[in-house]
């Protein structure tokens, strides 16, 4: 079963279509990164499936419930919007156990202290949230948006406004939920936080969905070719002029110096065939770095691909 199953979604305002027609599936249990620039569509598309607006046309699943089943399936989401507010004379704990009410779970004190201790605000639980900083009220609605131990959660900026340390520690904790079943669907301008938290991403943009897939499937698609540099043992210029030669079927530019050469290669399968012809020639390779692209250089150039 996908955690999340969209179908020709699409959401339309007068004759401007923000969402058009988006197919989308998860997999339960999977980090997914949803990617676009402002006015993408994205918070348009996020609002539809969690009951906050209503599609123009097309059909969703969260969890297995369909749209009908809406209210069935709240009680198994979490929510973070990046548009979130507290209640300013409340304690982060009696914000705590506001929630537990609403949502008719009555937890314990305890339990709730828990939760605001996964997100280094256990110490902060008696101060009323007019005093927090900006981290500290998204870490706070990250603890809400736990509370109900949901099986699918969305996190609209989690680390947004928050230190680098809390930053790591929240890295850590998404990747324990995702661990232990959760489905985590994020958004995030930090293209370099997706890169390393997240199982597979989508990228939107105008909203059209125009890539989907892991890091990987997308360095595949719209990055042709890789740079290989290789810091090497001194190399004469007889052994330099030897080795343009060989090289040629392999690569598709190269440049080789005394102590380190690049190379321009379209696939990495030739990288072992690249490291035998060095060693034939009796030149020990120091280091061998290969230059993939980013999930930032992927997403300026999505629509353009290289």
């Amino acid at each position: 079963m996908y955690a999340l199953k969209t179908k020709k979604l699409t959401k339309k305002y007068g004759n401007k279509i923000v969402v058009n027609e988006i197919d989308l599936t998860i997999e339960k249990g999977k980090i997914f990164g949803f990617l676009g620039k402002n006015g993408a569509g994205k918070s348009t598309f996020i609002n539809m499936i969690t009951g906050i607006i209503q599609p123009t046309r097309g059909y969703y699943e969260l969890l297995g419930y369909k749209k009908a089943q809406q209210k069935e399936c709240w009680r198994r989401i979490g929510v973070l919007p990046d548009y979130s507010s507290l209640y300013e004379n409340m304690t982060a704990i009696e914000h705590m156990e506001y929630f537990s009410k609403i949502l008719k779970l009555y937890l314990k004190k305890e339990d709730l202290l828990e939760l605001l201790d996964k997100v280094e605000l256990k110490d902060a639980a008696k101060l009323k949230t007019k005093h927090f900083s900006f981290g500290m009220k998204k870490k706070l609605g990250i603890a809400q948006a736990l509370i109900n131990n949901p099986e699918l959660i969305f996190l609209d900026e989690p680390t947004s406004g928050v230190d680098a340390n809390s930053a790591l520690t929240i890295h850590s904790m998404l990747k324990e939920i995702a661990a232990n079943g959760t489905t985590i669907f994020l958004t995030s301008h930090n293209l370099n936080e997706v890169e390393k938290l997240c199982d597979e991403v989508a990228i939107m943009n105008k909203g059209v969905l125009q890539a989907k897939g892991s890091i990987e499937d997308l360095r595949k698609t719209y990055k042709k070719n890789l740079t290989v540099y290789i810091k090497h043992s001194a190399i004469c210029k007889n052994q330099q002029e030897s080795l343009l030669r060989d090289l040629k079927e392999n690569v598709e530019k190269c440049k080789i110096n005394e102590l380190n050469s690049h190379l321009v290669i379209e696939d990495e399968a030739r990288i072992p065939t690249i490291n035998k012809l060095f060693l034939s020639k009796n030149i020990d390779i120091f280091r061998l770095e290969v230059d993939e692209p980013s999930l930032e250089e992927i997403f300026m150039n999505i629509d353009n691909p290289i």
